[in-house]
């Protein structure tokens, strides 16, 4: 009787855990055609790459960082917790070498600004996606 109920715990466990991490997806606008791969969103949300593959200046958004989906992309993305993100960028601030993305509040705003500017990058939540953006990376 104890093994069963270690098993049912033990399988709830799991169902939980898998439920508290969301499927992330990168965004672009539609008539991006730019070549991105995990490596190259990586640089652009730390400020290593600028520009898109095109030559276009790539805008990327952040979500808050209270928001699951901003943790999930920094560790599954960055690979870094939210506090070392913070801190990555308090370090670029106060030395002058750069500024994080603009953080918006949430994904209807993050699908909004790359539906209406082909420079923009974003990350969304994987349900909250719909055909007026492209995703470029699942995660």
């Amino acid at each position: 009787m104890k093994y069963s109920m270690k098993y049912v715990l033990s399988t709830i466990a799991i169902l939980f855990s898998l439920a508290s991490s969301a499927e992330v997806v990168v965004i672009v606008n539609l008539s991006n055609d730019s070549a991105l791969d995990s490596n190259t969103i990586k640089r652009i949300y730390l400020g290593k790459v600028k520009s898109f593959s095109n030559g276009n200046i790539v805008l990327p958004v952040n979500q808050k960082s209270s928001a699951d989906v901003a943790g999930e992309f920094s560790k599954k993305v960055l690979k870094k917790s939210s506090s070392q993100l913070k801190a990555y960028w308090s370090k670029l601030v106060f030395s002058g070498k750069g500024s994080p993305p603009k953080e918006v509040r949430g994904d209807a705003e993050v699908i909004s600004l790359v539906t209406n500017n082909p420079d923009t990058i974003g990350y969304i939540d994987a349900a909250s996606l719909d055909s007026s953006v492209k995703v470029v990376g699942t995660f």
